[in-house]
């Protein structure tokens, strides 16, 4: 029997005639709410590679305590974590790392550049150098920007609630009151 001798059977599936259908479930309130428990269960990978790496631990321990905040533990591993916290000089030899850690990591994820020098190279960016990077947003895209030489642990923690802001749209802890004002009066 050939091809040409087979009958045509009419499609399964009607083509559509109007617009789009109503979604039957409305899953707007359930990412909402997926949202926030994902801005208050982020789980850190260290990636300390200098001296903000020292402010970085101090965040951790009881006077900063950044598990109160949402932030727990540390994760060792990319496959378990959801914000690259990048703190210090990024050289190039470590570039390719930093970016193979990056992809390993599941998404959403997110990235804070602790520091000068993983912002812009710091005080080894210099006309002529060759061994640094000039910024890790050169490298991953990068969410939060905590400058300082080194940034003190508190700005670390503003770090946290500003990618927290960025996933539910809301801050959830108080403003300082030296940054109220420029952020139009509060929460």
């Amino acid at each position: 029997m050939a091809a040409q001798d087979c009958p045509v059977r009419p499609p399964v599936i009607a083509p559509a005639t109007g617009g789009v259908d109503a979604p039957i479930v409305n899953v707007a309130p359930v990412q909402k709410i997926l949202d926030v428990c994902r801005a208050m269960s982020l789980w850190p990978m260290t990636f300390g590679l200098a001296c903000c790496a020292i402010e970085m631990m101090a965040v951790g321990m009881a006077r900063f305590d950044i598990s109160r905040f949402g932030a727990e533990v540390f994760r060792p591993s990319p496959r378990q974590s959801d914000l690259m916290i990048v703190a210090g000089t990024v050289t190039r030899k470590m570039a390719p790392a930093l970016v193979r850690l990056y992809e390993q990591m599941p998404a959403p994820r997110y990235v804070m550049a602790l520091g000068n020098c993983a912002i812009s190279g710091g005080p080894f960016n210099f006309e002529g150098q060759y061994a640094i990077v000039e910024g890790v947003d050169n490298l991953v895209p990068v969410d939060v920007y905590v400058p300082g030489c080194p940034p003190r642990p508190e700005a670390l923690l503003e770090g946290l609630f500003q990618i927290q802001h960025k996933i539910t749209g809301r801050r959830w802890w108080p403003v300082p009151a030296e940054i109220s004002g420029s952020m139009g009066g509060g929460a």
